[in-house]
């Protein structure tokens, strides 16, 4: 007789997703330096180590952050942002994809609420293409990797591709080439989303202990995100920098013209970085000779093709208005990083 209060065995599924997990893939890269190469470990770990002591201050204060703006209920003035013209509903979706504190998986409840209100497809274009790009948290993590003018490049650019995007689909829409472009709304969420219905935020979230609740719990989630993605990060930037030719990154991405800022979009495309492993990673390629336009084009394209970012708008929308949302993200990272080219 077997017993049936004896733990179960993890199924190959669990086992699969637990190999997958950022600590096990920076274990494993640490494992690998030891095993092949055991005199560059203690280098590899220091230069890590030390990046992300020096991105810990900017942790924790976006941490702080995004559980205030969780706990307050603030993600529900967003939902204002889609009312009133359209043309002006993509002005303050593009504005506003850039500030909300979501995770994208929190995109997609969110805007199959503003689909059932009936919200025009380009200002939620804007927001979709806006939002992968920057939050709060993220625009601390690539200032502290790169430098403030490339974190506030990185803003503007998330803000012109919303507002690039949001009118071209405007344009398409009005020409009758995207009509009846939702999908059935999705039964559940994953279980995080904001809820786009009207209501005010309550900045005192000390006075209730529901959201006291919540700021704790959203901090600690976000710590550990934050930590789990950016040791990997940092572990990748100094096998990088140790391993990968100055020589070929200035060969294949360096200089200034369109050339490397398009290829760099090209590539980054399929990389489906988010925009909290990227800054790290980027910060050793320009160390190694990328141009810094071409890092600009990188990090918007690979934001764009995220996974989480690619599910919310697979989720939601017919095939033709995911087509769209690639080909205008890969179209607008060529042209951030051109402008930002020009501009440093």
């Amino acid at each position: 007789m077997t017993d049936s209060t004896a733990p179960r065995a993890p199924s190959v599924g669990e086992i699969a997703k637990r190999l997958k997990s950022p600590w096990t893939a920076s274990a494993l890269a640490l494992i690998t330096v030891a095993v092949l190469h055991p005199t560059r470990l203690a280098t590899i770990g220091t230069d890590a180590a030390r990046a992300f002591a020096g991105t810990l201050p900017f942790i924790l204060v976006a941490v702080a952050l995004v559980a205030y703006l969780k706990a307050s209920g603030a993600e529900t003035l967003i939902g204002r942002a889609f009312e009133g013209r359209e043309a002006s509903a993509i002005v303050l979706a593009a504005l506003f994809g850039g500030l909300a504190p979501f995770c994208s998986c929190e995109v997609i409840p969110f805007v199959a609420g503003l689909i059932a209100l009936g919200a025009p497809i380009a200002a939620i274009m804007a927001f979709w293409l806006a939002s992968p790009l920057i939050d709060p948290g993220s625009l601390l993590i690539t200032a502290a990797a790169l430098d403030w003018p490339f974190a506030i490049g990185k803003a503007t650019a998330a803000v012109g591709l919303g507002l690039f995007g949001g009118f071209a689909t405007m344009a398409l829409s009005r020409a009758g080439l995207l009509a009846n472009v939702a999908k059935q709304r999705p039964k559940q969420g994953c279980g995080c989303g904001a809820n786009p219905a009207t209501g005010r935020p309550h900045w005192r979230i000390w006075t209730e202990a529901a959201r006291r609740q919540a700021f704790r719990h959203e901090g600690w989630e976000n710590l550990v995100f934050l930590t789990k993605w950016l040791v990997l990060a940092y572990i990748l930037e100094a096998l990088l920098i140790t391993y990968m030719p100055a020589e070929m990154i200035a060969s294949v991405v360096g200089g200034t013209g369109a050339g490397p800022i398009a290829l760099s979009a090209l590539v980054g495309m399929p990389a489906y970085l988010n925009s909290y492993v990227a800054p790290a990673l980027l910060a050793g390629l320009m160390e190694q000779g990328m141009s810094s336009g071409a890092a600009m084009s990188f990090m918007v394209a690979g934001a764009v093709s995220s996974i989480p970012a690619m599910a919310a708008v697979w989720a939601l929308v017919k095939p033709r208005v995911f087509a769209l949302y690639l080909g205008l993200g890969v179209l607008g990272a060529i042209l951030a990083g051109l402008v930002f080219q020009a501009v440093v």
